[in-house]
C-alpha cells in the first residue's frame, strides 16, 4: 500500500512536470512562429513598395510618353500655322485649320492629364517613402524578435532537458505496474495523460467520476477515466463529495 500511495504522489509530480513541459515546449514553439510571422511581414511589406515603385516608373514612363506626344504635337501646330499663309486655296487653308484646333484641343487635355499625373506622382513618392520606412520597421522588428529567439532558445532547450530527465527520474518511483499503465496512457495520450479529480469530476473531460473508481484511487489502484482515458489521480487531502457507499 505504501509503494501505491507514493505512486498516487508521483502522478501528482508527473502531471506537474507534463504541465510544465507542455508550457516550455510551447514557448520553444513560439519563437518559431514569431520569426515567420515577421518575416511575412517583412516580404508583405517589400512587396508594397515594390508594387508602388513598379507603378510609379509605370506612370513615369506615359507621362514622358504624353510629354514627347505633347511636344510633337506642338511642333506640327507650329509647321501648319505657317502653311497656312501658303494654303493654295480656301479648302486647303480650311483643312489645315481644321488640324490645328483638333491638335489644339488634343494638347489641352494632354496637358490637363499630365498635371494630373504629376499630382499622382507626387503622391506615389510619399506612398514610397511611407512603404520604406515600413519595410526598415518590418526589418528591425524581424531582427529583434531573430535576437530574443537567438538568446531564448538555448535556455529553453536546456529547461526542457532538465525536465525530462526529473520526468525519468520520477517515473522510476512507480511500481512496475503503475509503470507500465502510465507509459501506456502517455502513448496514446501524450503530455494529456493525467488528470486529477476535483468535486468529483475529472478535471480533463469534466465527466462525473463514478464512485468506485474514485474508491479504486482510495484504495490505491491504478484507475483511468472511462470518458476520456486519461489516467486519474487525487489531490492531496481530497474529500468525497457524494456519499460512499459502505
Amino acid at each position: 500500500m505504501a509503494q501505491e500511495t507514493n505512486s498516487l504522489h508521483v502522478f501528482r509530480v508527473l502531471h506537474r512536470i507534463h504541465r510544465q513541459l507542455t508550457d516550455l515546449e510551447e514557448r520553444l514553439a513560439r519563437g518559431p512562429r514569431l520569426i515567420r510571422i515577421r518575416e511575412q511581414a517583412l516580404t508583405q511589406a517589400k512587396a508594397r513598395l515594390a508594387q508602388l515603385q513598379e507603378e510609379a516608373r509605370r506612370l513615369q514612363i506615359a507621362v514622358d510618353e504624353k510629354q514627347l506626344l505633347l511636344k510633337t504635337t506642338e511642333e506640327n501646330i507650329r509647321k501648319r500655322r505657317g502653311q497656312l499663309m501658303q494654303a493654295k486655296d480656301t479648302r486647303e487653308y480650311q483643312l489645315l485649320l481644321e488640324q490645328i484646333q483638333a491638335d489644339e484641343v488634343a494638347n489641352s487635355t494632354r496637358t490637363d492629364e499630365i498635371l494630373e499625373d504629376f499630382d499622382r506622382l507626387d503622391r506615389y513618392k510619399v506612398e514610397i517613402e511611407e512603404a520604406k520606412a515600413l519595410v526598415a520597421k518590418a526589418a528591425e522588428e524581424l531582427e529583434a524578435v531573430k535576437k530574443q529567439v537567438a538568446v531564448e532558445e538555448p535556455q529553453l532547450k536546456a529547461e526542457i532537458l532538465r525536465v525530462q530527465k526529473e520526468r525519468e527520474e520520477a517515473v522510476k518511483e512507480l511500481s512496475y505496474e503503475w509503470r507500465e499503465i502510465y507509459e501506456r496512457t502517455v502513448r496514446v495520450k501524450g503530455e494529456d495523460a493525467l488528470a486529477p479529480v476535483e468535486t468529483d469530476h475529472c478535471t480533463g473531460c469534466h465527466q462525473l467520476v463514478p464512485i468506485n473508481k474514485i474508491n479504486e484511487m482510495l484504495r490505491g489502484e491504478p484507475t483511468t477515466c472511462r470518458a476520456c482515458g486519461r489516467l486519474l489521480y487525487l489531490p492531496e487531502n481530497y474529500t468525497i463529495k457524494r456519499k460512499v457507499s459502505s
